[in-house]
């Protein structure tokens, strides 16, 4: 698996409670393809690429932890979509190396912008990092 810094979400991103991504990608503006069905220049033809989160430091007091993709056509994310929502992960498999999303970049992603999203569940963490990005291919042994 490459990671490419351009394409980064999180790079051992802190997550002690609910938040996005530290990093947010831009896809480029959204135009209408032959069909009329919005695309991103992007993701435009070949590989779409996919989208993978993974624990870089384990972690600690909370319940269980969800990742979402979420687009938007603002980059504050003023108005958020949510086009795949991960597992529900239980802390006590939280632990480093652990994948928590490695999925193909949703069809779905017809918006400019896109961002992870981290759900805590129960309470604050008190330890826990992340790292996600786009990568071209899925990791393999």
């Amino acid at each position: 698996m490459i990671l490419d810094k351009q394409n980064l979400f999180s790079e051992d991103q802190e997550v002690t409670d609910s938040a996005a991504s530290t990093n947010i990608i831009d896809l480029g503006a959204v135009t209408n393809n032959v069909a009329g069905t919005p695309t991103t220049p992007h993701l435009k033809g070949g590989t779409r690429g996919r989208i993978r989160a993974q624990v870089t430091t384990a972690f600690e007091t909370l319940t269980s932890l969800q990742v979402s993709v979420q687009v938007d056509t603002i980059e504050a994310f003023s108005s958020p979509k949510t086009i795949l929502l991960g597992e529900d992960i239980a802390q006590a498999s939280l632990v480093a190396g652990a994948v928590l999303i490695d999925v193909a970049i949703p069809a779905e992603v017809d918006e400019r912008y896109l961002r992870l999203y981290y759900t805590v569940t129960g309470t604050t963490a008190t330890a826990g990092a992340v790292l996600a990005g786009i990568t071209m291919d899925q990791q393999v042994s």
